[in-house]
């Protein structure tokens, strides 16, 4: 039987530890379910909770090992990095503000990360995490989900290979109505409190919870380079400390513009993701909430809606395509991709291969830290009016 390198594991099989999602938390159990689709890597270490008690009872539940269950992230990193079955990625799915330390501390002692976004709170510890992570030669991976959807990467590969010509107008939206009353004043909503908290989110709420994946499926899809934004942030529920709503407008390097907008208060929306994509030959439109179909129409042609499973995608976006026509693929499938490219391309380091570009198409900390610098650039933008700001 051929052996990995690292613990006597099995080629193909890694082995990974978690950082919060413990019991009570949404998108840790999310982040293990997107995992186990391909049953390419096994928890086997987690500190899921500040709590040792929550730890504990959310490890048994898993299965997992009572001495591999850590009262701290540090012990964890530490004990993990020393054995010869230690884990070989950490999973980070707590929020915004404990990022950097975690990630960080995990880089340090020798072992892949993969956190959930945003990044971090500051763009300059975003770019500390970047630059460890290359120095360390490890990888490093940032959950933005909306790119793992195979209709996001065919449009991605339509733009590369200029099918619908140069790029001149960008509309990007993604509203939600959760935050349309002020649920975070009920202690037991830990998702509306901690996000609308300055000390745990950071310096946005909107922009930094949603507003982050409007910029990076931008960026994915169009590969343009934003040159300047201006950007107004709304408090509108009474009382809330962070924005609830934000439109941004942006300029990129290309000359091409775009308009971006999110919101927690738009009543009638769940998860309403959306973009549009204006060339010179033709146009784009895909929504995160019916993610299977992209809409394609060319100058002077009938508009065509293009079906996951059905038409003809590019290699790349055919290759994560993972059901037959009709059957929907949807967020955990996408979640599922992003992480299955990263294990993969962590399997084939550890075995000495050559990584290509198809390989490492996951979210790097460079994009991850340019979503952080969006994040700050629109507090600076709307702080001063919405005065036009360079990025």
């Amino acid at each position: 039987m051929i052996e990995a390198s690292k613990g006597g594991a099995k080629a193909g099989i890694i082995r990974y530890g978690m950082v919060g999602g413990g019991e009570g938390a949404f998108i840790g159990d999310v982040h293990r379910r997107a995992i186990g689709l391909d049953g390419k890597a096994i928890l086997t270490a987690g500190c899921f909770s500040r709590s040792l008690d929550n730890t504990i009872a959310s490890g048994e539940a898993l299965h997992l090992e009572r001495e591999r269950l850590y009262s701290s992230y540090e012990a964890m990193a530490k004990a993990e990095s020393g054995r010869a079955d230690g884990i070989d990625f950490v999973s980070i799915v707590t929020p915004n503000n404990t990022h950097f330390a975690i990630a960080k501390t995990f880089l340090e002692n020798g072992i892949n990360v993969v956190c959930d976004k945003p990044l971090t709170t500051d763009a300059a510890e975003a770019e500390q995490l970047s630059k460890l992570a290359i120095d360390k030669n490890l990888l490093f991976c940032v959950t933005y989900t909306y790119t793992g959807y195979p209709a996001v990467k065919h449009a991605r590969e339509m733009i590369k290979r200029g099918d619908i010509g140069a790029v001149r107008f960008v509309n990007a939206e993604y509203p939600q109505e959760w935050l349309s009353e002020p649920i975070e004043k009920n202690p037991d909503n830990k998702q509306a409190v901690w996000r609308t908290d300055p000390k745990q989110s950071g310096i946005s709420n909107c922009v930094g919870d949603i507003g982050s994946h409007v910029e990076n499926l931008a960026s994915y899809i169009t590969g343009l380079e934003i040159e300047s934004l201006s950007a107004r942030l709304d408090k509108i529920v009474e009382g809330r400390l962070l924005d609830d709503n934000a439109t941004i407008m942006v300029n990129y390097s290309s000359g091409a513009t775009g308009v971006y907008w999110c919101s927690q208060i738009a009543i009638g929306h769940d998860n309403d993701l959306s973009i549009r994509v204006y060339g010179s030959k033709g146009s784009l439109e895909w929504r995160q909430e019916d993610p299977n179909y992209l809409k394609v129409t060319m100058l002077d042609k009938p508009t065509q809606t293009l079906s996951r499973g059905r038409d003809e995608f590019y290699p790349r976006p055919t290759a994560v395509i993972r059901t037959p026509s009709g059957h929907p693929e949807g967020y955990f499938e996408a979640f599922g991709t992003i992480y299955t490219t990263f294990i993969n391309a962590l399997a084939k380091k550890r075995a000495g291969e050559k990584l290509t570009e198809d390989d490492l198409d996951f979210p790097t900390p460079a994009a991850g830290a340019q979503g952080v610098r969006f994040i700050e650039k629109c507090v600076e933008s709307s702080s001063k009016n919405a005065a036009w700001t360079k990025f």
